[in-house]
């Protein structure tokens, strides 16, 4: 079993800056249109566009590899997540969390429907996760159900990852017993 934490990657929001202005893609960004059917069921297709436009950072796949996790979508584009998004960020087939059991049901204690899953996924082991949607509701949950260290670290979907996330993670992994070494 790797010693390095786990990293879970939420792709609209942190990689996606998807809320940023439409009409003006980021810079260093390259825009993807992805086939609603290729994604069908996936609960940001239902506007009337036959496909799905993103954004992405072909630096951050570089970017994330680097700071010492083991990587791991945390996604609804779960599988679809390897066919579409990995390979402009040159990023390997990753492991997924598969949500369905869970897909956006509402928990009435305001954790957000990923986070149990997460936390079973993980099975003790220190994580951090990047995603637009974490509250105060989630930490508290982690902190509860959760024996190792844990970061949940928020993302601005209107600029996605920059540098001081990077750092963050980064200090996170070192903190929790990631290594260069085991980066490789």
């Amino acid at each position: 079993m790797s010693r390095r934490p786990l990293l879970f990657l939420d792709v609209d929001g942190p990689l996606n800056p998807y809320a940023a202005q439409p009409e003006r893609r980021p810079e260093g960004y390259t825009t993807l249109r992805v086939p609603r059917e290729a994604v069908a069921g996936r609960h940001e297709l239902l506007s009337r566009s036959s496909t799905l436009r993103l954004w992405l950072n072909p630096e951050h796949g570089r970017a994330l590899l680097r700071l010492g996790y083991e990587l791991c979508w945390a996604t609804t584009w779960t599988a679809h997540a390897n066919r579409w998004i990995a390979p402009v960020l040159g990023l390997p087939e990753l492991p997924f969390v598969d949500f369905r059991a869970a897909l956006f049901r509402e928990r009435p204690d305001g954790v957000h429907w990923k986070t149990a899953p997460l936390v079973e996924y993980a099975d003790g082991r220190p994580f951090a996760w990047v995603d637009d949607e974490q509250s105060d509701h989630d930490e508290a949950y982690v902190t509860a159900h959760h024996p190792a260290r844990a970061l949940l670290h928020h993302v601005n979907p209107r600029i996605g990852l920059r540098g001081p996330d990077f750092r963050a993670l980064a200090d996170f992994a070192r903190a929790a017993g990631g290594t260069d070494e085991d980066a490789r």
